[in-house]
């Protein structure tokens, strides 16, 4: 492909918590189809090195490494593994998450903290230990994946939602602590045709109460990455960016 000057990653490296699947697989990809080494990174390292294989055929470099991302021993060997590897991370994706549906008043306190766990705790663990990193050396772009639960009300998703809106304060709040050298942003996805969408009804694989009318493509979340990851969005931090499908 022939590279487009504001979206050049040649000599970046990237890591993608969850990148072995879904959105995380194809925000990898781009970045690798851009000049990007990549870090691959999800619980089952089968999944990752597949993936892995894929960024090598692109010739670039790329890292496997089997993590529970909500853990923050695992983050910590995630993060020196990357380092070790390729002796720095520019761009960080706290992609890794999950959404389980459950009445609130049957919540257990094992879901509860595992929920929290992943989608805030190890995030939160991997953006301030690369940000200090990143803030002590040349700088980098850390972007986290939120979701519009933090918009609106969805029932049955309360542990889920108000992890996700601490993702949201965690990244205004990382933007103004590990700035100027750091630029922290979030991104709120709607619903996406990725392997969740299996447990969809087939109405809902097609239609969506947004202004566009449907689900997204996964492939529609790589140009809000490759913007926000770009050094040509050097004015961009602390924000929130949705890729939604519009409002309801």
């Amino acid at each position: 492909m022939t590279m487009d000057p504001l979206f050049d990653f040649t000599g970046k490296v990237a890591l993608v918590t969850g990148g072995s699947r879904g959105l995380g697989r194809e925000m990898v990809l781009a970045l690798a189809e851009r000049g990007a080494d990549c870090v691959i990174a999800s619980r089952k390292i089968e999944v990752c090195e597949a993936v892995a294989d894929e960024v090598r055929a692109l010739g670039r470099r790329a890292l496997a490494v089997s993590a529970h991302c909500g853990r923050w021993d695992d983050i910590d060997r995630l993060v020196e593994a990357a380092y070790g590897e390729f002796g720095t991370i520019d761009i960080a994706i706290n992609n890794a998450g999950m959404g389980p549906y459950s009445p609130s008043h049957e919540v257990t306190e094992a879901l509860f903290d595992s929920v929290l766990n992943l989608n805030f705790k190890g995030p939160f663990r991997l953006a301030s230990q690369v940000a200090n990193r990143m803030a002590q050396g040349d700088g980098g772009t850390i972007i986290n994946i939120s979701s519009t639960v933090t918009q609106r009300a969805f029932p049955g998703v309360v542990p889920y939602g108000g992890a996700k809106s601490a993702i949201n304060h965690m990244t205004v709040s990382l933007a103004r602590e590990y700035g100027p050298k750091v630029r922290v942003n979030a991104i709120i996805p709607g619903a996406f045709l990725t392997d969740i969408a299996n447990a969809w009804t087939d109405e809902a694989r097609e239609v969506q109460p947004v202004a566009l009318g449907r689900p997204g493509n996964p492939e529609e979340i790589v140009t809000a990455v490759l913007m926000l990851a770009s050094p040509a969005s050097s004015y961009t931090s602390g924000a929130l960016l949705q890729v939604d499908g519009g409002p309801r």
